[in-house]
């Protein structure tokens, strides 16, 4: 259901009630690009059925999901009708456009193509734990993420956000787990990471599909690259891509916290994988900001540990 979470702590003071909710997304319910329109976003519902609710509600898990839609205009098409434009200009009045005036050709070549324009939907899928006081958003960019935010903040009274900070840095602890060759807890490394050093040269070793507790990899520790991500396993039921900025990514429910889902009815299936997965993942987000050193209140400087 999750492949990708940008996670988020909801400030006190706001109140969960679902039905209000629902009102007021509906409020801002998707509608496709209108003609000269280059983009559009607004909720659907999340289970991908006409007619059903904006807020999913599965053991007290809030489900939702926001359409964007926008216009593929390639830069080079609105360039060649620009020239056009100001070719037939320079044509009727014998001198070629200024500067500003090829600005305001550029917008109004723009406008002409938007209708014949293609359109390309995405889908973001949101998970909001009430009792958690958690928001996680399943966007791969976090300008994704941050326009899910908005339109949160927006529509729903006194819902307001505050950064998930840790004692410790994810980088700081990610080099420290390579170094020492093992993660804590129910946490395992997995065979996948990306060192970068922090020197003029940036340089960046990337490792696939290769074991990770090696002295190589100690070495890239030693030598001062640290993690900016780093795959691992939590308690073999999911696995997941941890990232500097605390962003899961590649989240994958194993076939241990599987076990039962095939004989799930179809019309049934949507429920049990948001109830699979929310639940999975309740259980691991709290060990993993343990593992990080403890959530910190917003505004300090999470600190890094020293590599072994």
């Amino acid at each position: 259901m999750f492949k990708n979470l940008h996670l988020l702590r909801i400030a006190p003071g706001w109140t969960a009630d679902a039905a209000q909710a629902e009102e007021r997304l509906a409020r801002e319910s998707f509608t496709p690009c209108g003609a000269t329109q280059p983009e559009s976003a607004g909720w659907v519902p999340p289970r991908g059925q006409p007619h059903a609710p904006l807020v999913e509600v599965i053991q007290g898990q809030w489900l939702l999901a926001l359409m964007t839609e926008k216009k593929m205009l390639p830069g080079s098409v609105v360039k060649e009708r620009s020239a056009e434009i100001a070719a037939r200009l320079e044509q009727e009045r014998g001198y070629k456009p200024g500067r500003r005036e090829a600005k305001e050709i550029k917008e109004q070549a723009t406008q002409e193509l938007l209708p014949l324009a293609f359109t390309k939907r995405s889908r973001i899928q949101v998970w909001i734990d009430p009792r958690a006081g958690l928001l996680a958003i399943d966007a791969g960019a976090a300008a994704q993420a941050d326009a899910v935010v908005s339109l949160l903040v927006k529509a729903l009274d006194g819902f307001n956000l505050l950064p998930l900070q840790t004692q410790q840095s994810p980088a700081g602890c990610m080099a420290a787990w390579l170094a020492e060759g093992e993660a804590p807890g129910a946490f395992y490394l997995d065979r996948e990471c990306e060192l970068k050093s922090a020197d003029e040269m940036r340089s960046v070793v990337r490792y696939a599909r290769h074991a990770l507790d090696t002295d190589e990899v100690k070495q890239h520790i030693a030598a001062g690259k640290r993690p900016t991500r780093l795959a691992l396993s939590w308690n073999e039921r999911v696995a997941f891509t941890l990232t500097e900025a605390l962003t899961l990514k590649k989240i994958e429910i194993l076939d241990t916290a599987l076990e039962g889902r095939d004989g799930v009815a179809e019309d049934e299936a949507f429920d049990a994988d948001a109830a699979i997965a929310t639940g999975e993942l309740r259980r691991l987000i709290p060990e993993l900001l343990e593992a990080l050193g403890g959530e910190q209140p917003a505004g300090q400087v999470a600190a890094a540990p020293a590599a072994a």
